[in-house]
């Protein structure tokens, strides 16, 4: 229903924020990590949100990027995880290290979301794997489907190559988003350049 929401931060909490709009009042769910991110209160703010209906509630969860409103809703798709398990995740996890847990198949590192079992976190990663993209979703929907898959391997296998050296996967997914792949670049050659990048991060 809403795209996203700008207006005067009113109050904020660990998982609400309160933001006036034309003289109404939203509550608006939202992960902790964001609750930590929010400017003071008096501050304006966009904030993109999803909505959701039922036969007994109707709320809007929120968000600072639309990369993470995309990760958000992927997730909720994801059979028994609802809304509010989803926000569990991204309360622990920022959107990258989410997408690299699912690629890689890290299911411990998804459980630490409070209310997220080893079961749940293993569906993720099953019904996830081939819907999400080492680059973020708002970038990788508009990316040519012809060369991801030629791509995505390549970027997978240097990607990994920089986790086990010691790089945090966070830093490895940034390193990864600025390269431009060509024909002709092996999984070696991405990592050359995702080298030379993550030494300036």
């Amino acid at each position: 229903m809403y795209a996203y929401i700008k207006g005067e931060i009113v109050d904020i909490t660990d998982d609400n924020l309160v933001l006036e709009c034309n003289h109404i009042g939203y509550n608006i769910r939202i992960p902790f990590s964001v609750a930590q991110s929010l400017p003071g209160i008096g501050a304006t703010v966009k904030i993109y949100t999803y909505t959701s209906v039922r036969e007994d509630a109707f709320q809007l969860f929120g968000f600072l990027s639309r990369d993470d409103l995309e990760i958000y809703k992927k997730l909720i798709a994801v059979n028994g995880i609802g809304p509010k398990g989803a926000l569990s995740i991204l309360s622990v996890m920022t959107a990258d290290n989410l997408r690299f847990a699912i690629l890689s198949g890290d299911a411990k590192a998804i459980a630490k979301a409070p209310g997220v079992g080893n079961k749940s976190a293993e569906r993720i990663i099953l019904e996830l794997r081939d819907k999400v993209h080492l680059m973020s979703d708002t970038v990788s929907a508009a990316a040519p489907t012809a060369d991801a898959q030629s791509d995505s391997a390549a970027k997978n296998e240097a990607l990994e190559a920089l986790v086990s050296l010691g790089y945090a996967p966070s830093d490895a997914l940034k390193a990864m988003n600025q390269i431009s792949i060509t024909e002709d670049m092996d999984s070696g050659a991405v990592l050359k350049q995702a080298l030379k990048i993550i030494s300036t991060l």
